[in-house]
């Protein structure tokens, strides 16, 4: 299985990864918008406009890779500090945020999924194997919140129905 500093130093490359290419395209959205090719050249030449307007939807989106970098460091601060003071495990494990979740469908396919603060859907790959992360408020972080493993959990996704068993939790 994957170890937990692996798991996170994945994480952080991915996210930093994201946000390097939405600073890229920022930049060049930026380059656009300022070209002396941009300038209006009659009241219908919307170029530069729509320019500026991608230009600023880029750099909101680079605040946003930002804000997910950040939410993540945080959670591994959180969960390093937890693991140093957590003292019974005998406890069942319940999915929450921070933890990998392992679940096999009907087809016994394998799927692992990481409960993360933010950045939902993005698919990483680790040592040959990928896992994508998800939030508590995406469809499938809902129904996976507070469960156990052997829970069981059916999926809703483009009008059919998966239907999941929990088998680990990390």
């Amino acid at each position: 299985m994957l170890t937990r500093e692996e798991i996170e130093q994945s994480i952080q490359q991915a996210l930093i990864k994201v946000h390097q290419d939405a600073m890229n395209a920022a930049k060049r959205a930026h380059d656009t918008a300022t070209s002396s090719e941009s300038v209006a050249e009659n009241k219908y030449d919307t170029f530069g406009l729509e320019a500026s307007y991608l230009a600023h939807g880029q750099s909101v989106r680079v605040a946003e890779c930002q804000a997910d970098i950040t939410a993540f460091e945080q959670l591994f601060t959180l969960l390093k500090h937890r693991a140093l003071n957590e003292c019974d495990s005998r406890k069942p494990k319940l999915i929450a945020v921070g933890h990998l979740v392992e679940l096999v469908d009907a087809e016994d396919i394998v799927s692992l999924l990481f409960m993360g603060p933010s950045a939902g859907g993005l698919k990483i790959e680790l040592a040959k194997r990928n896992f994508m992360l998800i939030t508590p408020q995406s469809p499938i972080g809902e129904k996976l919140m507070s469960r156990e493993v052997n829970d069981e959990v059916s999926i809703n996704v483009g009008g059919n129905l998966h239907h999941y068993e929990i088998v680990g939790i990390y």
